[in-house]
């Protein structure tokens, strides 16, 4: 008698391999997964302009990259009631009372990951949610704080996720795409409007025109694990045994027998780095 519904998941062994470049962009739960990559001995970059969750942001920071958008410049910027100036598309380490240093910061930044990108065989997407902020018709990535009466803020629709992810292939077509659906439930809204969020990225993703993957973390949370003892104690992230699961199972579909051997020998080297830091302690 089986008591699971376990996730058929496509194999596609080799598309995350140690040989190449990887680069993450999404919600926290990419950060999750980005950082056992690291240990695992992959070459991974996981958002390194913080933390993006929803598509129209991802789509933004990889056109600014890759050159597709100019760069940032002082009218892009916005006066704060702190006295500081804020870049609204990324976290809030984008913040600065000195203009000329927030845009070197930003354009470096940007640069960096644009050379990541290219460089990169395998680009890892997570979508967290299709709420979107917006200030002055501009979609934004993080309030930074701001009042509420500044931004509008809707549900994009089903169409507008799908071409975010066809504008993200298009623009690194030589690249294998993964995206996926954080398992990470957004609360704000309540649970049935996280619902509808989640439900408007996954309709998204199945109209998108595109190649790439699809990894079902959100399915493996929801109808796999199912469980309050497989989230954390906010009961809105997956635990650390959850992170573990999914991530074991996003290794069987993308990473090779021999590449996996590799990763568990990485693992056991950073467990003994570990442990004679706390012995030295």
């Amino acid at each position: 008698m089986q008591f699971r519904t376990e996730i058929a998941i496509p194999q596609k062994t080799g598309l995350v391999s140690h040989a190449s470049p990887i680069v993450m962009l999404g919600s926290c739960f990419t950060d999750n997964v980005g950082t056992l990559l690291a240990v695992d001995g992959f070459d991974v970059t996981h958002n390194p302009m913080g933390t993006l969750y929803n598509p129209m942001s991802i789509l933004q920071a990889m056109r600014r990259a890759l050159g597709d958008l100019p760069p940032y410049a002082e009218p892009d910027l916005t006066p704060g009631p702190d006295g500081n100036l804020h870049c609204l598309d990324f976290s809030t380490k984008y913040t600065s009372p000195d203009a000329s240093r927030l845009l070197q910061a930003l354009n470096d930044d940007l640069r960096k990951l644009g050379d990541r990108l290219t460089r990169s065989k395998t680009v890892i997407i997570t979508f967290g949610t299709s709420y979107v902020y917006f200030k002055d018709g501009v979609s934004v990535g993080n309030c930074h704080k701001f009042p509420a009466k500044d931004f509008t803020r809707r549900r994009i629709s089903p169409a507008e996720v799908a071409r975010c992810a066809e504008s993200m292939v298009r623009l690194l077509p030589e690249a294998n795409f993964i995206f996926t659906v954080s398992p990470i439930r957004h609360t704000a809204d309540g649970l049935h409007g996280n619902q509808l969020g989640k439900a408007t990225l996954l309709l998204g993703l199945e109209e998108a025109d595109c190649r790439f993957e699809y990894f079902p973390s959100y399915e493996i949370m929801l109808d796999d694990l199912r469980d309050y003892r497989f989230y954390a104690a906010d009961m809105k992230h997956p635990s650390e045994v959850a992170v573990d699961y999914i991530y074991g199972l996003f290794m069987q579909a993308y990473v090779t027998g021999a590449d996996q051997q590799k990763a568990a020998g990485c693992r056991r080297l950073h467990k003994a780095s570990l442990h004679r830091e706390n012995i030295k302690i």
